[in-house]
């Protein structure tokens, strides 16, 4: 079975009987290791004590005394997200469990970064055994924000990240966004996607150095379309086949879902009858139509009409897509026996 996604840190984790994945110290040791909870140069005794303790003992009790006992003010407000997390995610039956429970109560304070990350983490848990590179590389969407450009009338998305980073390299100082995601790259090519090197995929999968040509090429359009299937199936157990269309020609639609908060503003325009500005279109990234195979869990109100999905593009032209919408927003019926 090939390997992707390393750096999701799924090996630091452990499958349940139930499927999902459950928090281990060695994943808890792994958060420790990031650079936000390393104790500074300055930090005081109190901080660097705290962390070499937890280095021990990852599940150690930690109460609000010792989190007060920190000098510094940043380093209390890190240590209470953290600790906080880490109560969450191992007194959880799974890190599903805390992701849906998260989806629909809200994340409240907690850095956008945790819940990035265990959507990473699940992501890869319910992709195992996929041996579609389109699957892999729009899932990436899910975690990863997305620079979108046109290249000759196609709509292509490249990792934001990968390209801020190129812009900001000597060489690249003064390219565009859209020459720079076609610029070799430090770990190689950011070559577009396509049937004839999709399969370098596997060896930079951790990379994020391949382009989705989402506009032109209908592999990859269907592969965000079965990432979808496969994140709903797996987080709430419901059935759902995706679908992309070119556009809502149903007069009578009863339910949308906007993937990032530009999709959410067009689709409830939309939704109040508002005329939309001339460049709505330019804005929507992907527009498909969901149906839920067993029609007894849908909400009354939605009956068997489908649901449509919005994908847009910020006015800077990024992708920031919120997975947690299709778990909050799904329109199932109140005695739906889902997780």
């Amino acid at each position: 079975m090939r390997e992707f996604w390393v750096a999701s840190g799924h090996h630091l984790t452990r499958r349940g009987d139930h499927g999902g994945l459950v928090a281990t110290p060695e994943l808890i040791m792994a958060y420790l290791a990031r650079p936000e909870l390393m104790p500074p140069n300055d930090a005081c005794d109190a901080e660097r004590n705290l962390h070499a303790s937890l280095l021990a003992d990852p599940l150690r009790p930690v109460s609000k005394a010792d989190i007060a006992a920190l000098a510094d003010a940043d380093a209390r407000e890190n240590w209470t997200f953290m600790m906080s997390f880490r109560d969450r995610l191992i007194s959880a039956p799974s890190l599903e469990a805390v992701y849906v429970a998260l989806a629909r109560k809200g994340a409240g304070d907690m850095p956008p970064i945790f819940l990035s990350q265990l959507c990473h983490l699940i992501l890869r848990n319910a992709l195992e055994g996929c041996d579609d590179p389109y699957v892999l590389r729009a899932a990436e969407l899910f975690y990863r924000s997305q620079q979108a450009a046109v290249h000759e009338g196609t709509l292509l998305l490249a990792d934001a990240e990968v390209v801020e980073a190129q812009q900001h390299t000597e060489h690249d100082a003064h390219l565009s966004p859209l020459t720079a995601m076609l610029q070799p790259q430090a770990f190689g090519e950011m070559d577009v996607m396509d049937d004839e090197n999709a399969w370098t995929y596997w060896s930079r999968s951790d990379a994020h150095a391949m382009v989705m040509n989402i506009g032109g090429n209908p592999k990859a359009r269907a592969g965000l379309c079965r990432v979808i299937e496969r994140w709903i199936g797996h987080l709430l157990g419901v059935a759902v086949t995706v679908e992309t269309v070119a556009s809502i020609e149903d007069r009578d639609w009863r339910w949308f879902i906007g993937l990032d908060s530009e999709a959410t503003r067009i689709g409830n325009d939309l939704w109040n009858g508002a005329e939309p500005d001339g460049n709505v279109a330019e804005r929507i990234v992907a527009l498909m139509r969901l149906n839920i195979e067993d029609t007894r869990l849908v909400d009354e109100r939605v009956g068997n009409k489908p649901v449509y999905l919005i994908l847009g593009a910020g006015t800077d032209k990024v992708v920031r897509l919120k997975p947690q919408n299709l778990v909050a927003g799904l329109p199932l019926a109140a005695a739906a026996n889902v997780a």
